[in-house]
């Protein structure tokens, strides 16, 4: 798995690098395909991918045949891009986020780095003993506070904290983010022990029943961590229609996102004795980010973001290696 990973990640780098507005989806699905083809012996994917651009995010599983990664790209497109190779029967699941020009626009950072926020705080606290679901409120609550911050969410004269409690009481994490935070991960994309005899059983609440596991993290676990922030219409209306949530919410603000799409950050980790180490080694942060996408080196000569635990690796004559890469 770590072999799917590096390979997986290397060619996200590339689609990266080689994206431009003008293109189209499928596009970005070929080249990572020829490349951890190529590159990586990877003969099959681990899913169908999704290369979905601007308002196509809003569609979380896009990329099947009724929507067949056919969209052109524009200028103004995020794109989210989940992708993930298979090399004797592993899988990879790994989702990178980024603006198709090389360049965040103000609102595009701020969304970007409350899901990079939800990411970093989740891989901090995963660790054995841990519940899943409380794994997915601490994404959530991370993402509402960046919503906050960006003037589409409001305290209502609260302090941040207690304003935060309330908009996860009432659900509104869920409108953001309507899916899991992640799923177990091995010989099958969505491995199997989700929801097996004598573990936590599936929540009712909205947003946590979409999680495909409730378990108490455990040590050797590999599960996805994947936070999203997505804006959908229905989803929108929903909650401008909620008392309960529409306190919360500036609706001018909120309805300039209509048909932005959305942004996830994928990736694959494995929970160690005391801890978790992160097997994607992908672009991350903003400048990580932008830095690839202008040519930059990748693997990086220094890691920007050691709180992400990535386990840096590469490959030399067909044999995995280990990077001293450091902060």
């Amino acid at each position: 798995m770590r072999y799917t990973n590096w390979i997986s990640s290397m060619a996200h780098v590339e689609v990266m690098r080689a994206c431009r507005p003008g293109m189209m989806e499928y596009q970005l699905e070929s080249l990572f395909q020829h490349h951890t083809y190529t590159h990586g012996g990877c003969r099959h994917m681990s899913y169908t991918c999704i290369c979905a651009c601007g308002p196509s995010a809003n569609i979380l599983h896009y990329g099947h045949a009724g929507r067949p990664n056919s969209r052109l790209l524009a200028e103004t497109d995020m794109a989210l891009l989940d992708m993930g190779a298979e090399y004797h029967c592993y899988a990879s699941d790994i989702t990178c986020s980024f603006p198709v020009t090389g360049f965040f626009s103000d609102d595009q950072k701020s969304i970007y780095q409350a899901v990079l926020n939800a990411q970093i705080a989740v891989i901090d606290k995963l660790k054995p003993g841990v519940s899943w679901l409380d794994m997915h409120r601490v994404a959530e609550r991370e993402i509402l506070k960046g919503l906050v911050a960006m003037g589409i969410l409001t305290t209502c004269g609260m302090e941040l904290d207690a304003a935060t409690d309330e908009m996860l009481e009432n659900d509104l994490g869920a409108i953001f983010m309507p899916h899991g935070l992640g799923h177990l991960i091995g010989i099958d994309t969505h491995d199997v022990g989700g929801y097996a005899e004598g573990t936590p059983p599936r929540s009712t609440r909205p947003g946590l029943k979409k999680c495909r596991t409730a378990r108490i993290a455990e040590e050797g676990m590999v599960l996805t961590v994947e936070p999203g922030c997505y804006f959908i219409d229905p989803l929108m209306d929903m909650a401008l229609a909620d008392e309960r949530q529409k306190k919360f919410v500036i609706s001018e603000r909120l309805n300039k996102f209509r048909g932005f799409g959305g942004v996830r950050l994928e990736d694959n980790v494995w929970v160690t004795k005391d801890g978790c180490e992160n097997m994607t080694i992908c672009p991350r942060s903003v400048d990580e980010v932008l830095d690839v996408m202008k040519g930059g080196v990748w693997p990086p000569v220094k890691d920007a973001l050691p709180e992400l635990k990535r386990k840096w690796i590469g490959c030399k004559g067909g044999k995995v290696e280990i990077l001293d890469i450091k902060p």
